[in-house]
C-alpha cells in the first residue's frame, strides 16, 4: 500500500496542475468573496468559515476526476486492480494520496485566508 501511495504521489508531481490548480481555484475563491459582501469585518468574520469551507470543498472536487485517471490513461489500472491489495485498500491508498497532494496545501493555505477574512479566536461561552 506504502508504494501504491509513493507512486500516486509521484505522479501528481510530475503530470503536474493538479493540487497547484485546486490551491489557485481556493485562493481566487476566498480573496474574491470580500469584494462581493463588502469589506465590513463583522460580516466577514461570520460567513468566513463558511466560506473557508465551500472552497476548499469545490477546490478538492476540482482535482477528484484525477485520481484514477492517470492509471487509466497509462494502462495501469488493470494491473493495479489485479494486485494481491484488495479494492478497498487500493482506494484507501489513492484517498491516502489525494489528501496529501489537494487537501493538505489547502488546509495549510486557509489559516492565512481566515485572517483574510477576519476569522478571529474567540473565547468560548462562559470562558472567562
Amino acid at each position: 500500500m506504502r508504494a501504491l501511495i509513493l507512486r500516486d504521489l509521484r505522479l501528481a508531481v510530475r503530470a503536474g496542475g493538479g493540487f497547484g490548480l485546486s490551491l489557485a481555484f481556493f485562493l481566487i475563491v476566498v480573496l474574491l468573496v470580500p469584494f462581493a459582501v463588502g469589506p465590513d469585518a463583522a460580516v466577514l468574520s461570520r460567513i468566513g468559515p463558511g466560506v473557508l469551507w465551500v472552497g476548499a470543498l469545490l477546490a478538492t472536487l476540482l482535482s477528484l476526476d484525477r485520481i484514477f485517471a492517470l492509471d487509466h490513461e497509462d494502462g495501469a489500472l488493470p494491473l493495479i486492480a489485479t494486485s494481491p491489495l484488495p479494492p478497498e485498500g487500493i482506494a484507501l491508498a489513492k484517498a491516502i494520496a489525494h489528501w496529501l497532494t489537494t487537501g493538505l496545501p489547502l488546509t495549510l493555505a486557509a489559516a492565512p485566508l481566515g485572517v483574510l477574512l477576519q476569522i478571529g479566536g474567540r473565547p468560548m461561552a462562559g470562558c472567562c
